[in-house]
């Protein structure tokens, strides 16, 4: 069944426009604020990146097509897919040697969300937007659904799905994919139940094992989104913490921007028990609508939509990004025409909607999660310093009111290179857009 909330994308080729970073203001101090609450961070070690990572150090390379899925169900391929992604660094081991070594793992049809592996060919960019320019991935493992029985008691509505690889941990003797699925709404807004689990890499004999739950933290700021933390990093904020995790829920019910944890399952158990709870460390998590007085993301939008997060290195420069779909000018609950209250019109789309949307990667200071890990600042105060409005390189955009501008990224961490999901930029499947950092 085609999700109700996709609906209104199109295939289209936008005019070239001119790319430019759009800085954002600082934090603006709560009425609250008291004088603890910046105290001095510990020696930053010298191994670690101290520079902001800018929108300019984003070099754009292109784009590629996915392979068709032929003699397939419907509901499993790529179309409607591009919700969750992950670099395999050791991946298509006998690619050609075109300078794009490794694989991605990606999850495919949002209704049932199988997963894939692929190889990755040179981008290319088409100065007309034209598919047909593109070169296209090989199909490096056919859609699988690796779950088993572990989601069996979920209803199977807007499902969100996170992934992300990492090499053995621990006592574990192989690479693991990770993974989470919840629902768009998966209960009672202090429902924490199981959602994280982890597999090996060969899809046909996955050994699934979990599921566990995050912290005691609610669905709605843990599921969706996976990448790995720098080692560096984790060892000296949040040691052996080498995995994020979190979600943004549009409506803010979760938190009012995008939140963010790290965690390490395998040092819980190899694997935890079934149902148990991981440990987390926050590092980003703003309050939600229930708040009286909710500290949120600057510009905040319920309408907002933070799809898919990396955490970019690049030399001494570094930053962790959200990607996704950004709401601007008003934003109310009803029809894209403006109505907020019922009677609701035959043709209402209804949900969260702003006066347009831009396709955007904000940025956020590690430092500033280092502090949050300390406790020597409150998982609300980081806020993004800079943006990137992406939608010049997008290739379905035809309304400024169309939802849904990005999907899942990943990064590339031995190359630099930020792989981006465009859902429908190849009519109903995904196209895939590559940035290098420099």
């Amino acid at each position: 069944m085609v999700n109700c909330l996709m609906a209104i994308l199109a295939v289209s080729c936008a005019p070239a426009q001119t790319l430019e970073a759009t800085p954002l203001g600082p934090p603006q101090p709560a009425a609250d604020l008291t004088p603890t609450a910046y105290l001095p961070l510990v020696m930053t070690p010298e191994s670690l990146p101290t520079e902001r990572l800018q929108p300019a150090d984003l070099v754009y390379r292109g784009a590629f097509r996915l392979p068709d899925s032929p003699g397939t169900p419907d509901d499993v391929g790529w179309e409607w897919g591009g919700s969750a992604m992950t670099y395999d660094p050791a991946g298509d081991p006998a690619g050609n040697g075109d300078g794009y070594p490794g694989s991605l793992f990606g999850a495919g049809h949002d209704q049932t969300q199988y997963l894939s592996e692929i190889s990755i060919p040179v981008p290319i960019i088409s100065a007309a937007k034209d598919v047909n320019d593109l070169n296209t991935a090989v199909s490096l493992q056919p859609f699988t659904d690796i779950r088993g029985s572990l989601y069996d008691h979920l209803d199977w509505e807007m499902p969100r799905v996170g992934l992300a690889y990492l090499p053995k941990q621990g006592s574990q003797t192989t690479d693991k994919l990770y993974f989470s699925w919840a629902m768009h709404a998966p209960g009672n807004d202090t429902d924490a139940g199981a959602t994280h689990g982890w597999c090996e890499l060969d899809l046909s004999a996955p050994q699934t094992a979990g599921i566990w739950q995050v912290g005691g933290y609610v669905k709605y700021v843990t599921s969706d989104y996976l990448f790995d933390i720098p080692q560096t990093w984790a060892d000296a904020y949040a040691p052996g913490r080498y995995l994020a995790t979190g979600r943004y829920r549009d409506g803010g019910q979760g938190a009012e921007g995008p939140a963010l944890f790290a965690i390490a399952p395998w040092n819980d158990g190899n694997p935890p028990p079934a149902g148990s709870a991981i440990a987390a460390t926050p590092l980003l998590l703003y309050d939600n609508v229930l708040d009286p007085t909710p500290q949120a993301m600057n510009d905040y939008h319920h309408s907002d939509e933070w799809s898919g997060g990396a955490w970019l290195t690049a030399g001494n420069k570094t930053a962790v990004i959200f990607a996704g779909t950004k709401g601007q000018g008003d934003n109310w609950y009803g029809c894209a025409d403006g109505t907020d209250q019922p009677p609701w019109p035959d043709d209402c789309n209804r949900g969260w909607w702003s006066t347009s949307f831009v396709g955007q990667i904000i940025f956020y200071d590690p430092a500033d999660f280092a502090a949050v890990a300390q406790g020597t600042m409150e998982t609300w105060r980081p806020q993004p310093y800079a943006a990137l409005d992406i939608d010049p390189y997008l290739y379905h955009i035809q309304s400024s009111q169309e939802w849904f501008h990005v999907g899942a990224v990943s990064f590339d961490r031995e190359h630099g290179r930020l792989y981006l999901f465009e859902p429908h930029g190849d009519e109903d499947k995904p196209l895939v857009h590559v940035w290098e950092v420099e």
